[in-house]
């Protein structure tokens, strides 16, 4: 009964009370609609089994749970994710070896990607480094990777294109024939 009289227990009790109150509000749910329209897409897609790892028609997707559509939207997500870091460390690679051959004679530039691309430690670590980049700068990425693609199809060993040494070709040995009718 002491405790009941007692301020320093009182105040407690009062914070215990009034904190309640002040905790925030638990954050609204995911905008299902939306959701489920993404998953419709996936269905019309044909790639629902190999992304969400489950085969589902457009009639199951309209009546799947709220609880059902985030687990299959998270799903997707991390699917997602995989492949685009998948991508970014391929082209990501291919574009190393390909800059580094042109400084140094690489014997097989395949094996050297592909030796790259299985240790498991590069992989850790760009899969990491990409995937930030993709949360921070999300569909921007798409304009880098499509840089990073198309750079891995330029050949950056040849200095001249070819119809440009031709003309010099042409020019030099024009230019070496009026050498010599001067010197006559």
């Amino acid at each position: 009964m002491a405790e009941q009289n007692d301020p320093a227990m009182a105040e407690v009790m009062a914070l215990l009370e009034t904190e309640h109150a002040n905790t925030p509000a638990a954050a609204p749910g995911p905008d299902i609609p939306p959701l489920r329209e993404q998953l419709a897409i996936l269905v019309s897609t044909g790639k629902c089994k190999e992304a969400i790892g489950a085969n589902l028609t457009l009639d199951q997707v309209k009546r799947l749970s709220d609880k059902d559509v985030v687990k299959y939207q998270k799903r997707y997500e991390t699917y997602v994710g995989a492949k685009t870091t998948e991508t970014l460390i391929e082209s990501f690679l291919s574009l190393s070896v390909k800059a580094v051959g042109v400084v140094v004679k690489i014997d097989d530039a395949g094996a050297l990607k592909n030796e790259l691309k299985n240790d498991c430690i590069i992989t850790k670590e760009m899969s990491q480094m990409f995937g930030g980049l993709a949360l921070r700068f999300g569909s921007t990425l798409a304009v880098a990777n499509a840089l990073l693609i198309i750079a891995k199809h330029v050949d950056f060993g040849s200095d001249v294109p070819e119809q440009s040494s031709v003309t010099v070709t042409e020019q030099s040995s024009v230019t070496a024939q009026e050498l010599v009718s001067i010197t006559e």
